[in-house]
């Protein structure tokens, strides 16, 4: 996917038009920014935007997250197991203390 980014309101606007003009390219939209079928027709709407807007637009190519291919069993695991804590007011680090779930500061450093 294509992930647009605007910082000015008239690149705002621009994106709005081409949100609502052309929705068979828009994946999903979040104000400030949308996301873009992967398409050649997506790729042309992303650097109209460019072209009209310059700096005030942002093109980034993501790629979907496969949590059982891309993340550790451990941090899968740790996240399972912090969401069904029996205290939801809890911090992680205190809740991974002294157990074999890894400790913030490793996930910090740490890159997928």
């Amino acid at each position: 996917m294509l992930l647009v980014v605007t910082y000015s309101r008239a690149a705002r606007q621009s994106l709005r038009n081409v949100c609502r003009t052309h929705e068979d390219c828009v994946v999903r939209r979040f104000g400030r920014a949308a996301l873009l079928a992967e398409t050649e027709f997506g790729a042309f709407h992303a650097l109209r935007l460019r072209e009209k807007h310059a700096d005030d637009v942002q093109v980034e190519r993501t790629a979907p997250l496969n949590e059982f291919a891309d993340v550790p069993d451990g941090v899968r695991e740790a996240a399972s197991a912090y969401e069904n804590r029996d205290a939801a007011s809890t911090p992680y680090a205190k809740f991974a203390a002294g157990t074999d779930h890894p400790a913030p500061d490793d996930l910090r450093d740490a890159e997928l």
